[in-house]
């Protein structure tokens, strides 16, 4: 591909949507993947390690099986979400069944701002915790995975409770465009505290939403493309916040207000808010996939040289992210955010999946960098370093 070739040092793309089942078992008898049509990569590419491959091969089978089921899956998802909704708004089974005998029954819309996700029903929250002020140090932090939370509902929900129960003001609502997917998967939405010399921004990227096979896809998708002086990184979330399909990552692209590119729109954004207060910084968070995304945004900045835009940043907040690069991207990353302050705070539950993948060591290369708050089953935290979170 000439993306590849002229904006990457190497790569490896993993395509569960070319090849056949030959070519899927053929990964795990030969190490030239080159030759292999679910494989997209430099002609004469070797992958000798069985470990290696076989990860390869574990990835495009999840793929391909979720590909396979994205239809019933997601027609699952939106009729879990509509019967919950649905029992909430008539109080119960008792009284929707005889709402239903009399004609009066409550349907819910799927846009209105009771309408709840299932992330909703999970964690019912709505209301920042009153304890926790803006001058407390654990206020950002608090924020953050509220708004991570938040990401997962609709906007007009979103809207209504920043405005109603956080008091503060919504900005804008994102759903963004995947060149690789041609779909509008990635979501984000953007508030400040205030509408007149706002002191604090936030950016929350949604996760993984549990019924959407494409964001599933990107979680197991073990393409990496190296860019020189930073390092490699994980292809699939590259394409989620807003890889050029055909130029990799310019400085600046040709706006669509059609096909909006999450990176590009949300930088805009901030640069507008930003110059409206020279005291103001701003947040960026999310969870699961959100999370890596949430990190890949300033990356992305500094690999732009953005060091206005960096010098404002007060803190990326991620919660059960994924691995999204290797080691050198860390340094990377630490080098630009954690310097002469820690701004990266990754937050991981112990019995959390989504943070161990892609799997770590030899095999793929994926690693974690920096430090992170590690929760156990009674939910004790300890601030653990890098060190020792090797494969957390």
């Amino acid at each position: 591909m000439a993306l590849e070739a002229n904006y990457f040092s190497d790569y490896m793309v993993v395509r569960p949507d070319k090849g056949g089942m030959v070519d899927l078992f053929y990964l795990l008898y030969s190490f030239d993947v080159s030759d292999n049509r679910s494989i997209e990569c430099p002609i004469g590419t070797e992958v000798k390690q069985i470990r290696r491959r076989w990860a390869i091969f574990i990835s495009l089978l999840l793929q391909r099986t979720l590909l396979f089921w994205r239809k019933p899956l997601a027609w699952v998802g939106a009729a879990v979400e509509f019967w919950l909704n649905l029992l909430t708004d008539n109080h119960g089974f008792g009284s929707l069944f005889l709402n239903l005998l009399r004609g009066d029954a409550v349907f819910p819309d799927i846009k209105s701002s009771t309408y709840r996700s299932a992330v909703g029903f999970i964690d019912t929250r709505v209301d920042l915790d009153k304890k926790i002020k803006p001058t407390d140090e654990k206020y950002h932090a608090a924020l953050s995975i509220m708004a991570a939370k938040l990401s997962y509902e609709n906007e007009t929900r979103i809207q209504i409770i920043i405005r109603d129960h956080w008091n503060m003001e919504f900005v804008e609502f994102y759903s963004c465009w995947n060149d690789e997917q041609e779909d509008f998967t990635t979501q984000a939405f953007v508030f400040r505290d205030k509408p007149v010399d706002a002191e604090l921004i936030v950016v929350a990227f949604r996760g993984t939403e549990p019924f959407n096979a494409n964001q599933w896809c990107t979680d197991f998708d073990f393409s990496w493309y190296e860019i020189p002086q930073v390092g490699k990184i994980h292809g699939g979330f590259m394409k989620a916040l807003g890889l050029q399909k055909n130029t990799g990552w310019p400085r600046e692209i040709e706006e669509s207000k059609k096909r909006p590119y999450a990176y590009y729109a949300i930088r805009e954004k901030l640069r507008h808010l930003l110059h409206q207060n020279e005291k103001a910084k701003f947040l960026v968070a999310g969870h699961s996939l959100g999370g890596a995304l949430a990190i890949l945004f300033p990356t992305i900045l500094a690999l732009h040289e953005e060091t206005w835009l960096l010098a404002r940043l007060e803190g990326v907040y991620t919660f059960g992210q994924p691995r999204v690069g290797d080691e050198k991207l860390g340094e990377f990353v630490e080098k630009h955010l954690d310097k002469p302050k820690q701004r990266y705070f990754r937050f991981v539950y112990c019995n959390d999946m989504v943070p161990r993948l892609p799997y770590d060591g030899s095999t793929l290369l994926f690693k974690h960098f920096g430090s992170c708050l590690y929760y156990n089953s009674l939910y004790k935290v300890k601030f653990i370093s890098f060190s020792s979170t090797m494969r957390l």
